[in-house]
């Protein structure tokens, strides 16, 4: 009976070895064949942006092709279920950011098909602040002006609001803090609702960092506060809010890199030294930075309990304002 056992498990360990072996090895020789990063937002935009460079540099760290593939649609929920459902084997991977990571599990409804559970996430890349800004015309010349001449008029400043955005939680989160009494006017685009704020269409608006930068340079925008907790390097006389009499106020648009729940620890291990490295280059660290941007280049356990807080402080939120998707 002893020797049939011995015979039973001598079988067993060898039918274990090759895949052992082959999972070690999978590992090993990480990336042998191109690898697809989802950007589960349309070309063109910020987050692509962001997607490419990713891209670019992890294929010049492991040297293997890294290739961006567009899958917009539901503010990101479409692509990012996609990737939450790919085979979690390395070669399909995320580009994560805060419509579809955060703020979209606020919601009551619709629910996404997925859950932060569903995702190991591996590097934050960078975080960039909104900015409020107002056309020139409008009276108030700081942020506390501003917050006194909407407390004095209720109801009378209107922003534009791309519903469920980064730019509209932003609004509503100020709105909750300072007490202030707003209309949001609905647009389909950020571009669409600043063309506005530029044509004087519309006093101001709450949008990134990145996209308003030219036109304050320009003086076409007057740009009253920033959101993130320290001061911006771009916007260098541009108060936060947290400063200006709300402490702790911090709302930044951010992206990172995840993967699907239950890629290989070895193979997550080297994408996360690569982000680390590649982003921690000075010369690479200034492509973002030109543009506002901080970089982060954070590790795994640090970004995960970054994008936990992101939707805990969201959801909060979403529900003391009574927010529906849209």
């Amino acid at each position: 009976m002893t020797h049939r056992r011995l015979l039973i498990a001598a079988a067993l360990l060898g039918a274990m070895l090759p895949f052992g072996s082959a999972q070690a090895q999978g590992a090993a020789d990480y990336p042998n064949r191109p690898v697809k990063i989802i950007v589960p937002f349309p070309a063109g935009g910020t987050s692509d942006i962001m997607g490419r460079l990713i891209a670019d540099e992890l294929g010049k760290q492991l040297k293997q092709a890294f290739v961006v593939d567009n899958k917009g649609g539901a503010g990101g929920a479409i692509g990012t279920d996609q990737a939450a459902k790919s085979t979690a084997d390395g070669y399909t991977l995320l580009l994560s950011g805060i419509g579809s990571n955060a703020i979209i599990h606020g919601f009551a409804t619709p629910k996404p098909g997925y859950t932060e559970a569903d995702f190991v996430h591996i590097s934050q890349l960078a975080a960039g602040p909104n900015v409020l800004v107002v056309n020139p015309s409008f009276p108030a010349k700081t942020f506390k002006e501003f917050v006194t001449w909407v407390k004095t008029n209720p109801g009378k400043f209107s922003y534009g609001q791309v519903n469920s955005s980064s730019g509209h939680l932003t609004t509503e989160y100020l709105k909750q803090v300072a007490g202030l009494d707003m209309v949001g006017i609905p647009y389909k685009g950020g571009a669409p609702a600043l063309n506005d704020v530029l044509a004087n269409q519309i006093p101001g608006m709450f949008t990134n960092q990145d996209a308003v930068l030219p036109h304050v340079k320009a003086g076409k925008l007057r740009a009253l506060a920033v959101t993130s907790l320290e001061r911006n390097p771009l916007y260098p006389d541009v108060p936060t809010v947290a400063e200006s009499g709300y402490p702790g106020f911090a709302a930044v648009s951010w992206t990172g890199l995840s993967a699907p729940k239950g890629t290989p620890k070895a193979i997550l291990d080297k994408l996360e030294a690569a982000m680390v490295k590649a982003f921690s280059d000075p010369a690479v660290r200034a492509k973002l930075e030109g543009n506002g941007f901080v970089v982060v280049a954070s590790r795994s356990p640090d970004y995960t309990r970054f994008v936990l807080g992101e939707v805990e402080r969201w959801g909060k939120v979403i529900q003391t304002g009574g927010l529906k998707y849209e």
